[in-house]
């Protein structure tokens, strides 16, 4: 499998993510579109080394998808910090996905 292709693509996620700072729809969607390539990675990356993947997908896939939830959820005069705490969570993930791929090679 190409663990240094899908390193490649969470590199590419990650300085994405890091350019949104304020929210708004267009930050909104994409981030979302940027959620949803990293959930459909660590899914394939876990199916294919659940060893080195597993982890990733329980445990920082959940706390990104806890993080969208309370954005979604939130009060509007909240938006803003759940919006952070949203795109934090994610870089992590991001970052983390990055480091296991690197430990695979």
């Amino acid at each position: 499998m190409g663990y240094a292709k899908e390193r490649g693509k969470f590199e590419k996620l990650t300085t994405k993510v890091s350019g949104l700072k304020n929210y708004d729809d267009k930050s909104l969607t994409i981030i979302t579109d940027i959620f949803e390539q990293y959930s459909h990675s660590v899914r394939i990356l876990k199916n294919k080394n659940p060893e080195a993947f597993t982890k990733l997908y329980q445990n920082d896939l959940e706390h990104v998808k806890l993080a969208k939830l309370t954005l979604k959820k939130g009060e509007e005069a909240d938006r803003e910090d759940n919006f952070i705490k949203y795109r934090d969570s994610l870089l992590g993930a991001l970052n983390s996905a990055i480091t296991a791929t690197k430990e695979i090679i």
